[in-house]
């Protein structure tokens, strides 16, 4: 039966006082108070005339949610998309989440008219009607390795550009050459709390070099396309005669790419006491439960508290002993909820810290610096700042990756400060002395200085970038850096001779893996290896939080000994995180009960099965993996060539054992010992291959399995 007009505007009009509808009428009224919508039709008429827009939001402006929206409906925004980057996906998530409630519509791909969608690596949401996108920095590098023109996107914001991650640099660098270089308009956005904005102003205002102008018309202008003999059959370049002195040629228009423009937001901050300590502590933890349950049995609800921590391993010790004190306390104190937030944690549990808290609860969130920019926490009115960080900090000449606990800037020190004072008047309890505070670092130092460029070197060299040397970094990494990552690509066979990249090259820069556990993957792959499905699973493991959970005491360290004798594998812990995965996914009947049993964490492994579908599922789209591949029972043939495909990933890791009981690395030539949580540790064996190389109180060997030397001379030669 035909529906007529009238009755169709009626199921319209009913459908837009949805819930939906109704939420985003509620918001409204809270984005017009924010500091950044008086400042809207400023940042619109800046990207009228300019291509590049800098923009300064102090915490709180409301930059991230709304910046995006204020674009959506200019004219030059009509031909795609808009995607904004954040450092970590659970910002990108709750962003989301957020500008979807903002709009009044559906998030991601729980409907086909969602205009807000995200996507994280192992994890996209996004819909056929998705105007804007958030993005981890990792995944937009990924879509620009797939289309070097991001054609979809016709504008790109970079958010939280302070944090100088390598990746921003990249797309930094990326977006600098695309300048004037494509049909369709495109605009960007620049944005930070605290970055230089004069700096940034003069990267996009200088001319492209040659040298930029060659790896741009290097770079392929589609995706490439490997073919059986390894040609890449759309290798076009763009065509030089569409550039004129630095100005795009689009018909009757003629743009400048020149300049760009600065714009800068007040924030909205609530005044935030801050306390420091008298004198110095050396335990941290203690420090901060000690601080917590002060302010929790002295400070009035509601309230609550996030504390900065350093990594997993303090959070969940701390989590501990904050339950078990709570546990204690009488009825006249509130309850406490204690959640933890770190990177590896899964996305359902990590959206857990925005949730109200139950009635007469106050939540303790125990996070890593990831809420230290871009997540808004709800409820929060004391900050518990511990001033250190877990950082990574390569070593070139030893060729070592070690994960330090070190002091954090004073940049990051008021970000964190900041947090107390989003939605009310705040406190912040610093965990160290003033003087201290007056001695650390203004900025970050940027991670490009202190990191392994590998990665950064291969997603170069697969956009076109022949001399990574001469890349427009904001700022230049070392070029002892640069040329130890170059020879890096080249022992794992992802560069040619040359310097070009090869064939073998381009299928790891495709996956969404650093280069180490991509090579693994594409020589799991080879016909003679056969273990692809196997490795994959180990590889899901490396890619979350720890599955097995701490065993702190000598009764729990019995048990766990005792419960996962079955599991354990003599040749140490790649092939035990096998048989540990395998025997949760055979599990039919009660999987969460059969993780207690084992001591291991059932969310963990959630994550990891997760994984393991998305990754199975982008090797079989890459044709890496048939597509009725399944994963069997590892024999002893299959358990040393899945060995030796990952010390072809990670060759330079590997340790010989000496005379006086110790290993060294061939690399560096660096006393390591085995860490207490490998299954091989108090062993002695001829050499070990290990994923990670920590320092804490000594230089530790972590994901440690035991090799054959005479296999390492097959993977040389």
């Amino acid at each position: 039966m035909a529906i007529s007009n009238g009755e169709k505007r009626k199921r319209d009009s009913s459908a837009q006082q949805g819930p939906l509808h109704q939420k985003r009428i509620k918001l409204l009224e809270t984005r017009k108070q924010l500091p950044i919508w008086a400042k809207q039709d400023e940042i619109q008429a800046a990207l009228r005339h300019h291509d590049v827009l800098v923009l300064s939001g102090e915490t709180g402006s409301g930059k991230s949610t709304q910046v995006p929206q204020f674009l959506l409906d200019q004219p030059w925004c009509s031909h795609g998309k808009i995607a904004v980057t954040q450092p970590r996906r659970v910002a990108a998530i709750s962003l989301a989440r957020r500008v979807a409630e903002e709009m009044g519509t559906p998030l991601g791909s729980s409907s086909p008219a969602s205009k807000v969608g995200y996507a994280v690596r192992f994890d996209e949401s996004t819909s056929p009607s998705t105007r804007i996108k958030f993005l981890t920095e990792g995944m937009l590098l990924q879509e620009m390795l797939r289309d070097r023109n991001i054609a979809q996107y016709s504008c790109v914001i970079v958010d939280e550009v302070h944090e100088r991650s390598v990746n921003v640099d990249l797309i930094l660098g990326f977006l600098r050459q695309l300048l004037g270089r494509r049909k369709q308009t495109l605009k960007i956005v620049v944005m930070s709390a605290t970055a230089d904005v004069s700096s940034m102003k003069r990267f996009f205002s200088e001319p492209a070099s040659n040298e930029e102008n060659l790896a741009s018309t290097n770079a392929p202008s589609e995706s490439v396309v490997i073919g059986e003999d390894g040609s890449e059959s759309s290798w076009d370049g763009i065509p030089g005669d569409s550039v004129v002195e630095g100005r795009e040629q689009n018909g009757d228009r003629t743009v400048c790419t020149a300049k760009a423009a600065i714009c800068h937001v007040e924030g909205r901050q609530y005044p935030v006491r801050t306390s420091y300590l008298s004198n110095p502590t050396e335990d941290i933890i203690e420090a901060s439960l000690h601080r917590i349950f002060q302010i929790h049995c002295k400070e009035p609800m509601p309230g609550d508290v996030l504390v900065f921590m350093t990594g997993q391993e303090t959070i969940q010790g701390l989590q501990k002993l904050v339950e078990e004190y709570g546990q204690n306390l009488t009825s006249e104190y509130p309850r406490l909820l204690v959640l933890p937030l770190f990177a590896a944690l899964p996305q359902a549990a990590q959206q857990r810290i925005f949730q109200p808290a139950p009635p007469n609860t106050r939540k303790v969130i125990l996070s890593t610096n990831i809420a230290e920019t871009s997540v808004t926490v709800p409820g929060v009115r004391f900050v518990v700042d511990t001033g250190k960080a877990k950082v990574k900090q390569f070593r070139n000449r030893l060729g070592l990756d070690s994960l330090l606990v070190k002091q954090i800037s004073r940049s990051s020190a008021d970000q964190r400060k900041g947090r107390a004072g989003r939605e009310s008047a705040g406190q912040c309890y610093r965990l160290y002395t003033e003087a201290a505070y007056e001695s650390l670092d203004k900025d970050n130092t940027p991670e490009i200085l202190r990191c392994d460029l590998s990665a950064a070197v291969l997603t170069m060299k697969a956009r076109g970038v022949d001399d990574a040397l001469k890349f427009p970094f904001l700022t230049s990494p070392p070029r002892e850096a640069l040329e130890k990552a170059l020879l890096q690509l080249l022992s794992l066979g992802a560069l040619e001779e040359t310097g070009r990249i090869s064939k073998l090259g381009r299928e790891i820069a495709r996956l969404p893996l650093t280069p180490p556990l991509g090579r693994v993957i594409v020589e799991a792959a080879r016909p003679e290896m056969d273990c692809l499905m196997e490795v994959i699973e180990i590889v899901a493991c490396l890619s979350v939080e720890n599955i097995f959970l701490n065993t702190e005491t000598e009764e729990v360290r019995e048990q766990a000994q005792t419960t996962r004798q079955q599991l354990f594998r003599r040749q140490g812990d790649h092939l035990t995180l096998l048989a540990a995965v395998q025997a949760y996914a055979s599990e039919r009947s009660d999987r969460r009960r059969w993780a207690d049993d084992h001591l291991i964490s059932h969310r963990a492994m959630q994550s990891v099965m997760d994984v393991r579908k998305q990754l199975t599922a982008q090797l079989k789209q890459a044709k890496l993996l048939r597509a009725n591949a399944e994963a069997g029972s590892a024999d002893e043939g299959t358990q040393e060539r899945i060995l030796r495909c990952f010390l072809r990933g990670f060759s330079n890791n590997v340790a010989r054992l000496c005379p006086d009981g110790s290993y060294k690395t061939f690399v560096g030539n660096q006393t390591v010992a085995i860490h207490p949580s490998s299954v091989l540790f108090g062993r002695k064996v001829e050499a070990i291959l290990y994923n990670e190389f920590v320092y804490t109180n000594k230089a530790y060997a972590r994901g440690v399995s035991a090799i054959q030397l005479r296999w390492l001379e097959d993977v040389l030669a």
